[in-house]
Formats: C-alpha cells, sequence, structure tokens
C-alpha cells in the first residue's frame, strides 16, 4: 500500500494498524537543533489518547511515544526522526465476527475491492487509531515551529455536533480545555452531554464540525496554483479518518455572499504590516497566507461502528444482518480536534520551510 506519506519539505510518513504491535510517524526534514524530547511530544498524545471519559472509546491505551532516531542530545540532528507507539490494549476477538462481513459506512468494503485483502481487526489502516502517529508528528512541528516563528499559536475546538452549534456570543476560548468536548461555549458543552448520553446509551453515533485556527502566521505562506496553502491544509484536513468536508473561512456560506460583504477591506497598519476589516477568506488570498488568523473547519461523519443492526453482505455477495461489537468512540469528533491541531501545525511548518528555502529575506514591502 503505497501513499502513506504527506508534505513536501518536513515530510510525515505514518505506519502500523490499530491492531498490531506498535504504529507511529517517520518524519523526513525537520530542521537540526530543534529542541525536543519524549515529554515535549506526550504532552500533545495525551490530549488526544482514548479513555479519559464516558464520551470516547473505552479503550485504554498510554499512547507513550518512543524516539528512535534523529534526535541527540535533546535536539534533533537533522536526519529522520522515528516515533514510535506501542499497542497495548488491543482486543481483536471483538471483530472475529467482522471478517466476513462488511460493516455499512466503513473502509472495509473499499480496502477488500481494491487489495484483495483487509485487516479486520479494528480496521487495520483505516482505523482512526493511526491519528495517533499523526498527533506526535504534529508535536514535532510544534517544537520546530517554536524555534522558527515563535509567535505561531494552533488551537481546536469543536464548533458543531450533530445539528447542534455553538453560540458564538458566548464564545470563550477559556472553556476549550474545561469541557469533555474541547467546545469554547459552557453551555454548549452541557447540553451536548446530555444528547450524546443518550445517543452512547443507545449504541449509536453522531458526527461534528471542528475548527481549527492558526494564529500569528506570516504573510507570505504558500504559492500560486498548484502549491496553494490552502490547497494542502483541505488535502491534510481531508486525509484525517472520517473526515467528509473541509472549508477555510467562509467556506461554503461564502457562496451566499455579495463581492461588496466577502471582500475583506485593507487599511494602513503600523510597522508596514497592513489591517484587515474581516476575514472572510479565512488568512489566505490566492494561495497565499495575508497575515491573519488562517481558519479551517473540517466534517467528521458519526462513528461507522455501532452497536445498531445494520444490513449488509459477506465477501462472498450474500445478504446478511451486522452488529458491530468492540469499544468505539459515540463522536469520534472529539478526538479529531487534537489531530486537526497536529495537521495544521505539520502543514504550517511545511510551507515555513519551503518559503524560507525559496524567498528568505526577499519579498514585497508595505510602506
Amino acid at each position: 500500500m503505497s501513499l502513506n506519506s504527506f508534505g513536501h519539505l518536513f515530510r510525515v510518513a505514518t505506519w502500523g494498524e490499530s491492531h498490531g504491535p506498535a504504529l507511529g510517524a517517520t518524519v523526513d526534514g525537520c530542521p537540526p537543533g530543534v529542541a525536543v524530547d519524549e515529554a515535549m511530544i506526550q504532552h500533545w498524545l495525551d490530549r488526544r489518547k482514548p479513555g479519559q471519559n464516558r464520551y470516547t472509546t473505552q479503550r485504554q491505551e498510554a499512547d507513550q511515544v518512543e524516539i528512535l532516531s534523529g534526535v541527540f542530545e535533546g535536539k534533533t540532528t537533522g536526519t529522520p526522526v522515528q516515533l514510535m507507539i506501542r499497542n497495548t490494549d488491543q482486543r481483536s476477538k471483538d471483530y472475529s465476527e467482522i471478517a466476513e462481513k462488511f460493516r455499512p459506512g466503513h473502509a472495509d468494503i473499499t480496502y477488500w475491492q481494491k487489495y484483495g485483502i483487509r485487516d479486520y481487526r479494528g480496521g487495520g489502516r483505516s482505523s482512526a487509531r493511526e491519528t495517533a502517529a499523526r498527533v506526535a508528528a504534529g508535536g514535532l512541528a510544534r517544537a520546530a515551529l517554536a524555534a522558527l516563528a515563535p509567535e505561531v499559536r494552533i488551537t481546536g475546538y469543536m464548533v458543531q455536533m450533530g445539528p447542534h452549534r455553538i453560540d458564538r456570543d458566548r464564545f470563550d476560548m477559556g472553556e476549550v480545555e474545561r469541557n469533555s468536548f474541547w467546545v469554547p461555549d459552557a453551555k454548549a458543552a452541557e447540553d451536548w452531554a446530555g444528547y450524546l448520553d443518550g445517543l452512547r446509551k443507545s449504541g449509536n453515533s453522531v458526527g461534528a464540525v471542528i475548527e481549527v485556527v492558526a494564529s500569528g502566521v506570516p504573510a507570505g505562506l504558500g504559492a500560486p496554483i498548484y502549491g496553494k496553502l490552502d490547497t494542502d491544509l483541505a488535502a491534510a484536513m481531508m486525509s484525517i479518518n472520517a473526515v467528509k468536508g473541509v472549508e477555510i473561512g467562509e467556506g461554503m456560506a461564502a457562496a451566499e455572499l455579495t463581492g461588496e460583504a466577502n471582500a475583506d477591506e485593507i487599511f494602513p497598519g503600523n510597522d508596514g504590516k497592513p489591517v484587515y476589516s474581516s476575514n472572510h477568506a479565512g488568512g489566505i488570498l490566492g494561495g497565499i497566507s495575508t497575515g491573519q488568523d488562517v481558519v479551517v473547519r473540517f466534517a467528521v461523519k458519526p462513528t461507522s461502528s455501532i452497536l445498531k443492526p445494520r444490513q449488509t453482505i459477506t465477501k462472498a455477495g450474500q445478504a446478511t444482518e451486522i452488529i458491530t461489537k468492540g469499544r468505539h468512540d459515540p463522536c469520534v469528533g472529539i478526538r479529531a480536534v487534537p489531530v486537526g491541531e497536529a495537521m495544521m501545525a505539520c502543514v504550517i511548518l511545511d510551507h515555513l520551510l519551503l518559503h524560507r528555502g525559496q524567498i528568505g529575506d526577499a519579498g514585497g514591502r508595505i510602506g
């Protein structure tokens, strides 16, 4: 199976399966001299790991990262960094019943149709467990960003669960770390708890929308046409397991606006930095960052593995019914928040390195 890598200069290849002995990431292109250790990366993995509350899968994984190469005396060497996370709480017997059946909404059937073989134990590579490797790589990207562009800040949060949306008038970033849903709205978090409890107890699941914001991103990252910053961001977010839609800035809502309403007016600012009246563009114009916040949203579908009977077929083509047992997230969007942050970090760092290599200190000045 090819195509397990992403990035241009900061290049990440993930490996491993949900129920294999381990999974991880090989990161090539990280600049030398970046201060990093396992504890720094572990901080980000701890935000994603399963079993932290009743709203996520009860699979108990420490998600303990090991750095096997590319770091010496606490700093990157410029050679590939190998990150490994051992699986310790697999329960493969939960999946024995689906060895001959395809779960509706899951990648089981397409993996079989493409490769003629599939790892039915938790979905193998199609499992959201693969995202632990991305978060580990994102932790390394954050460490590099801290050294090269310390003003960059990346924050993700949930803005919608099923049909329920946050109230932007109650938006409070401080709430994000104080509830189980990464929601910047205390009342929404309270309301969603009862809603998700009902779904969880009934064996059902629901989707979500995640917003990720990168502030402090310098102007000029990205390139026209095929090297657009938003192209790579969209691809990065769409590659996350269960993601079915991505938008930048106003996204789909831009279709409802007039040109007058959509245009972010520009005013003179201090130190040659322009000031914008709004940010409908999501911090990117013509594929190039404006210096405003880069805003990305992505939609996560409901978890496909549910305790509700669904009609399906077997590998032999016979009609049957399936109920997927095991430990699953009733809303996989919850743990997608740190994954989205990690992908944002990897893409921003990658484009920062590309810009530094091609442009350096050149570029147009204002004022």
